[in-house]
């Protein structure tokens, strides 16, 4: 079952030469609270810097602060991300949050989704099955989160100086026991103990590392969110609507805002469309003639709030991906390890599950004091710790997302006439989103 999450790109990288001295000097601004703009400082020192103020970079960077180690974070971006739509977040996401004190902030503003509907476009939408969560899985949490605002929450419970926008990364080269060099596009250069690789799907660090580019899956993606000042008016559920080769669905955000996506099948990725307008246009033509209150929610979405990208991912396959980690000095978490399709609904959760697994090792082997062996052990635990979750996910979901996407006319009439109705169970689908996450209990800080 499908609920899309957002993709994220980074530049290309090369490799830089040796340093030659070293000044600890820290430099940057910003226009939120928890940031900062770099500075025109040419070189400085951290113990643990990570690339990238995503939900896998920030949620990494809350996790450690409240076990008493810091970090800096690096943005390309000259703010956090303002695109993309919303997020779906399970109970394995929820459980991240409650551990690192964010979620009930965010609980407050989005609306706890209560079920499942699932249709056919045929005769105006006519319904193949519905399902209520208490029902088929008591106690699961399901909310739809704008990400803009989860991202904006994450930086909050960090300090000032903690992102460094406009910080968009050249190079990286191994320095030995000294650490791990980036060289950044503004003649910058951060020399670190530990660099954390949370860039996206397209990560420049995980192609230094090795890893191969991620595979597009003949699947691409729409994905919008509806505004309703007046408010929005629909029961809070997850609506799906199948067709051939192309599916469709809608989740109510919060009372004003409604989260839309359609998947649909193109050989391959085409070029990019950079003129909102035609964005929605060309997504209102996929889904001509199906349910009305599909249409509706995709009318009322302002056409700046729709994007279109390429679904991708990355299999780990066993003695042959690369280490998620080099050294005991880089080390990657979320989209930049992982890149899975949205089919479970699962990328920002792993990302989320990633940061405090990491976090909780390093913090456990000593932080940034740690030496080179135990940040190396540390690192090596969670990949083991997180491969075992990750490759498997990554996988049902890529084959999920190809079950789904089927076009011929027989296997889709089966599908709607015997799968959904009569085999589905949704109990068994969600298993997955079971993970178990003590609270993180904050240590005392200075600001």
């Amino acid at each position: 079952m499908a609920l899309a999450t957002a993709m994220i790109s980074s530049p290309q990288l090369r490799y830089c030469p040796s340093p030659r001295g070293r000044r600890r000097r820290r430099g940057r601004h910003s226009p939120a609270a928890a940031t900062v703009a770099a500075s025109a400082t040419p070189r400085s020192e951290e113990n643990i810097v990570i690339v990238g103020a995503g939900v896998a970079g920030l949620a990494t960077a809350v996790a450690l602060r409240r076990l008493g180690v810091g970090a800096a974070v690096l943005e390309q971006g000259d703010a956090l991300r303002a695109g993309g739509t919303s997020l779906t977040l399970f109970n394995n996401g929820w459980r991240v949050l409650d551990a690192i004190g964010v979620a009930d902030e965010l609980r407050s503003k989005y609306l706890r989704i209560q079920g499942m509907r699932m249709r056919s476009p045929a005769a105006g939408g006519r319904d193949l099955r519905e399902f209520s969560f208490e029902e088929e899985t008591p106690g699961q949490e399901v909310r739809a989160v704008e990400r803009r605002v989860l991202l904006e929450t994450l930086a909050s419970k960090l300090p000032p100086s903690a992102i460094s926008f406009s910080s968009k990364l050249k190079s990286i080269s191994e320095q030995g026991r000294a650490g791990t060099l980036l060289e950044l596009e503004d003649g910058r250069q951060i020399l670190s103990k530990i660099v954390i690789g949370c860039d996206g799907v397209n990560s420049p660090i995980a192609r230094w590392m090795g890893f191969s580019e991620p595979r597009y899956v003949g699947h691409m993606a729409f994905r919008g969110l509806a505004e309703y000042a007046d408010g929005q008016p629909f029961e809070p559920k997850v609506n799906y609507i199948y067709g051939r080769g192309v599916r469709a669905g809608f989740v109510p955000v919060s009372p004003t805002k409604v989260y839309w996506f359609i998947c649909f099948n193109r050989t391959d990725p085409g070029p990019k469309i950079t003129n909102p307008a035609a964005l929605k246009s060309e997504a209102l033509e996929l889904v001509r003639g199906w349910p009305s209150d599909l249409l509706a929610v995709m009318r009322s979405t302002p056409e700046g709030a729709v994007v279109r990208t390429p679904l991708v991912d990355r299999w780990l396959w066993p003695g042959l991906a690369p280490a998620a980690s080099r050294g005991g000095r880089v080390v990657l978490a979320g989209d930049a390890w992982h890149p899975m399709t949205p089919n479970l609904g699962q990328g920002a959760c792993c990302a989320l599950e990633d940061a405090v697994v990491l976090a909780r090792r390093l913090a456990d082997a000593g932080g940034a004091g740690a030496d080179g062996d135990q940040a190396q052990a540390a690192m090596r635990a969670y990949e083991a710790e997180r491969w075992a979750r990750v490759f498997p996910l990554t996988a049902r979901a890529g084959l999920v997302g190809a079950l789904v996407q089927w076009e011929n006319a027989a296997v889709c009439a089966a599908r709607d006439g015997v799968v959904i109705p009569r085999l589905v169970r949704l109990g068994p689908l969600l298993e997955h989103t079971n993970f178990e996450c003590d609270l993180l209990e904050p240590a005392p800080q200075s600001t």
